[in-house]
């Protein structure tokens, strides 16, 4: 019963409406498998999208970011943009170097082939997300503009695990 309360799960008609940590667990799972979807003819999940998608963009403005910057700016773990990086230079689609000032750090680049497939799929992702926010007017409605202020407001907050509470977080308690 906790998890249908935390999560807000309609179960009948008299059950609370969804929670918005819900709705945003949904949206998130509907937004990947959509993504997944529609680059997957391009050879790319939804990660490597992410992947590639911000390496063409931080290309764009002149960056070669390190596997740390990447993670940092797509909220991936750096474990996991690393080995996202690694099955993308596999793939010929991104490049991996030493750092010349700090040998511990790998710096990331996308191929020739790399960028090609990035603009390709940025395209793809762009229709996409045209068509989930045309219930809010479009891509350009002031909605959006809203609907995007509150998430990148929510994305600002910081969050961390609520304090141990009650008999069975103390040390020593089954």
């Amino acid at each position: 019963m906790a998890i249908v309360a935390m999560y807000g799960i309609a179960m009948s008609k008299d059950s609370p409406a969804p929670t918005p940590g819900f709705l945003v667990w949904r949206l998130a799972n509907k937004w990947r498998v959509a993504v997944d979807r529609a680059v997957a003819p391009l050879g790319l999940t939804h990660a490597q999208y992410s992947v590639v998608a911000s390496l063409y963009g931080m290309q764009h403005a002149g960056e070669r970011p390190s596997q740390r910057q990447l993670a940092d700016h797509t909220g991936l773990e750096a474990l996991y943009v690393s080995k996202l990086a690694r099955a993308l230079e596999a793939a010929a689609l991104v490049e991996r170097t030493r750092n010349p000032r700090d040998p511990r750090a790998v710096q990331l680049a996308l191929t020739v082939q790399g960028r090609r497939v990035a603009r390709d799929a940025i395209e793809v992702v762009h229709e996409l997300l045209g068509q989930l926010l045309e219930p809010l007017g479009g891509l350009d409605a002031e909605r959006t503009h809203a609907f995007t202020d509150d998430l990148t407001a929510l994305l600002g907050v910081p969050l961390a695990p609520p304090a141990p509470h009650g008999d069975h977080t103390r040390r020593g308690s089954p």
